[in-house]
């Protein structure tokens, strides 16, 4: 099955050759070719250019995208889209002056998702999981990572790992699955920490590598949370059974989170909305992707990634949704990249560039997505007819989505 695009305004985000990172002043370039084609065999990208140039290609369908823009699908390398229920009483609450600390003190926040989830069957959960991934299909999502980390015991979080490859199996898009155990501390092990952390490192994670359910290996490694010493004990043990690490960190404290995500070789070190210069210098030297979740800050009402900072210091950034019930309850990237201009003082090309190559990359999947390159996965978005790509991000209220392609076939 041929699939050919014509008369496309303009064709976003071409790379001619595989570029896994876009970073610095780079980022603010976006290239482009307008008056396009594109043409897609059975789920890969095979040919484009300017309709000036156009042969007589033979397809076996034809989308005529007159007065509109084709541009890669966005890689969401950072949610917790498997989880049972919902959290709007605490969402009140806070409106009405609790903080998301004050809230999970009392036994909210994220305990009160996994006691959710431990009383949900896993066909249910499945089924309420398989809801949300469709509509952020259609928003566009062409690639989504998904955590673990709402089970907090062995049965929990293994049937939170077994959906998620279920996920994988029944539906297009690329999933990516990770192992996030450490997200609380289960009430149980209220006085004693380590206790868990043990659990994590001797059972939960032998137990995953041995079914293959997870890539990565992933921390919050925050006051109250989990510590320097346990975040280094969970990526070390981690790494021993193959899975690549990946940390939440300095979303409301910076104490050195980062550098030991560096140490470890993490893929991607997530939240970030509190940095200071020694995050910054110690990610100069390395290959780990910074990636900002400006839904959550507006949500939480919490301090916004500083991007400005990262990208001015030469750094990468991606952008991405943090889907979840307590922080973000929402996986519309159009959003994510409408505040990360608005907020974040982000260009829409450095936008565009962070939820797609650099999305990509925090994912470990950019030899493959994030770009329109000759050989990569045909997983596209055609918008509706728009004046330029910068109305996507300025016209923040409005659905600008007309067609999603994931492997050359039209959702």
């Amino acid at each position: 099955m041929s699939l050919l695009i014509k008369n496309i305004k303009e064709l976003l985000q071409v790379r001619d050759s595989h570029i896994s990172v876009v970073k610095g002043k780079d980022m603010k370039i976006l290239p482009s070719i307008k008056n396009a084609y594109l043409l897609i065999d059975h789920d890969t990208i095979v040919d484009y250019g300017s309709m000036d140039d156009i042969q007589n290609l033979d397809a076996d369908q034809v989308i005529d995208a007159t007065g509109k823009m084709v541009l890669p699908t966005w890689c969401d390398s950072h949610t917790h889209i498997v989880y049972s229920g919902n959290r709007e009483q605490e969402f009140v609450d806070r409106i009405n002056g609790l903080s998301y600390e004050d809230i999970a003190n009392r036994g909210g926040g994220i305990l009160n998702s996994a006691e959710k989830l431990q009383n949900t069957s896993e066909e249910d959960l499945y089924q309420q999981s398989a809801k949300r991934l469709q509509k952020v299909i259609k928003l566009g999502t062409g690639a989504i990572e998904i955590k673990s980390g709402y089970g907090l015991t062995v049965d929990a979080e293994l049937k939170m790992l077994r959906v998620i490859k279920r996920l994988k199996k029944e539906f297009p898009l690329k999933v990516r699955a990770t192992l996030l155990a450490a997200h609380a501390i289960p009430k149980e092990y209220k006085n004693d920490k380590t206790a868990f952390v043990d659990l994590v490192i001797n059972k939960m994670i032998p137990e995953v590598a041995k079914e293959q359910l997870a890539n990565y290996i992933d921390v919050f490694c925050e006051k109250g949370y989990f510590d320097l010493e346990d975040t280094e004990r969970i990526l070390k043990a981690g790494k021993e059974h193959g899975l690549i690490p990946k940390i939440h960190v300095n979303q409301f404290n910076a104490f050195g989170g980062v550098g030991v995500g560096v140490k470890y070789e993490a893929l991607s070190v997530d939240h970030l909305e509190e940095m200071n210069i020694e995050d910054i210098d110690v990610l100069k030297n390395s290959a780990t992707m910074p990636v900002a979740l400006p839904s959550c800050s507006y949500f939480l009402s919490i301090p916004y990634t500083p991007a400005r900072q990262i990208i001015d210091a030469g750094l990468p950034l991606a952008l991405a949704t943090d889907y979840n019930p307590g922080s973000t309850p929402s996986g519309n990237m159009n959003f994510v990249i409408s505040t990360a201009c608005i907020k974040m003082k982000m260009t829409p090309e450095e936008a565009i560039n962070a939820a797609t190559i650099n999305g990509a990359y925090a994912m470990g999947i950019g030899t493959m997505y994030g770009s329109i390159t000759k050989g990569k996965k045909a997983n596209l978005i055609i918008t509706k007819e728009i004046p330029s790509y910068a109305f996507m991000p300025y016209a923040f209220g409005e659905n600008h989505i007309d067609n999603v392609i994931i492997n050359g076939q039209i959702i």
